[in-house]
């Protein structure tokens, strides 16, 4: 009775496929993240339709999170130009011909040029545009062609910040009327941390001592260089003993990364977890005196909503789509003035009111940012694509 009641409500049976191959066991970054908490709710709240999880490789059954789940492996493993394309453009039409999906959804973007089936695309930032140089010649020529094509061919976009609906919309020429900002949401695992429990994680990465965190991959957008500067004009214009903890993985060190890193005078004391399961992550991030997140660019910026949740102040920039999740519970800084991020460094540490108020509005900030609320926007597009 309640999937007849259900199906008058939302309208008939439907199949909708989704692209799932950042679903990666013990793996989840960005998409995956994003894929996850989204479809998990999605397919668990919506068991009068039937959705397609297409995988590049062998799956992990706690991916399946419903009945009306059906995986589906296609290759090629899809992580390389010639790969995307093959995969998007061969195998993606052949699996939504033979499921007769009614609708394609893609968590990361990339979309099917070679079907006819309608596609919904999730575009996070166009990041490629605006910094050409931190990818390689194939990467950037594959999206820079294609991503265009893909808003074109697109019914639906998604995006997770105004400031990137604002720049899909300008830099490719969408309607207004097909695109919708739908924030990220924020882990909920992740939370404050009790004084043990700093001192515990204190004891084991800093040997006690207070630090600043950086949590990301460690690519040259993410302003790597700046802030290793930023943290020493810090160390060597006050006298306090912070160390620099940097989480995730060594994604890309460009030249410039390498030069500053192996130049610093406290480079010594720069601590590297490299990747962190989320238990680990809710530890290292809420035993912080202060994120430093202050990238050259962001769609979203997730770790700032992190940290927020987290009770840590945080410290960012003013570019691209930073000022907007941050609001007002953030010390904003010029990414490529490493002095304003080492002012920002020392205020924070000498400073305990503005720490307070800066956690206080930190926790009115974040309640705008849910993977419900992520998931409730997800699927409202997903119905404009399929009843509009």
């Amino acid at each position: 009775m309640v999937k007849y009641r259900q199906i008058l409500i939302f309208g008939p049976f439907m199949k909708i496929a989704v692209n799932t191959r950042f679903l990666l066991p013990r793996k989840l970054e960005g998409f995956g993240w994003y894929t996850y908490e989204t479809l998990r709710r999605i397919t668990q709240k919506h068991p009068e339709h039937e959705f397609i999880f297409i995988f590049d490789r062998p799956f992990d059954q706690k991916f399946v999170f419903s009945d009306n789940v059906t995986p589906v492996v296609a290759g090629p493993q899809a992580r390389h130009p010639f790969l995307f394309y093959l995969w998007f453009e061969h195998s993606i039409p052949k699996v939504l011909r033979k499921h007769k999906a009614d609708l394609f959804v893609s968590p990361d973007g990339y979309l099917s040029l070679s079907t006819k089936t309608p596609q919904l695309a999730v575009m996070h930032d166009l990041n490629f545009e605006h910094n050409p140089g931190d990818l390689t010649w194939l990467v950037r020529k594959y999206y820079t062609h294609y991503f265009p094509r893909f808003a074109a061919k697109a019914k639906r976009i998604v995006t997770v910040s105004d400031y990137s609906r604002n720049d899909i919309i300008q830099r490719y020429n969408v309607s207004p009327d097909k695109i919708e900002t739908v924030y990220n949401g924020v882990n909920e695992a992740i939370g404050p941390v009790d004084e043990a429990g700093k001192k515990m994680v204190r004891a084991q990465y800093t040997h006690g001592l207070p630090y600043f965190v950086f949590i990301g991959a460690q690519h040259p957008r993410k302003n790597l260089a700046g802030m290793f500067k930023a943290y020493d004009l810090f160390r060597k214009s006050h006298h306090l003993p912070h160390r620099f903890v940097i989480v995730g993985e060594k994604y890309f060190w460009n030249k410039e990364i390498t030069e500053v890193y192996e130049a610093m005078q406290h480079r010594s004391e720069v601590v590297f977890t490299g990747h962190l399961n989320m238990e680990e992550l809710r530890l290292v991030l809420g035993s912080a005196e202060a994120l430093a997140f202050v990238s050259h660019f962001e769609g979203f910026g997730l770790p700032i909503a992190e940290a927020m949740r987290a009770e840590v102040p945080v410290i960012t920039g003013t570019n691209s789509s930073l000022p907007e999740i941050a609001g007002n519970a953030a010390l904003l800084c010029n990414s490529r003035n490493p002095e304003e991020i080492a002012k920002a460094m020392a205020k924070l540490s000498s400073d305990k009111l503005l720490r307070e108020k800066m956690i206080a509005l930190g926790l009115e900030q974040v309640r705008k940012f849910s993977w419900g609320k992520s998931a409730d926007g997800l699927w409202s597009n997903i119905e404009k694509c399929l009843y509009a």
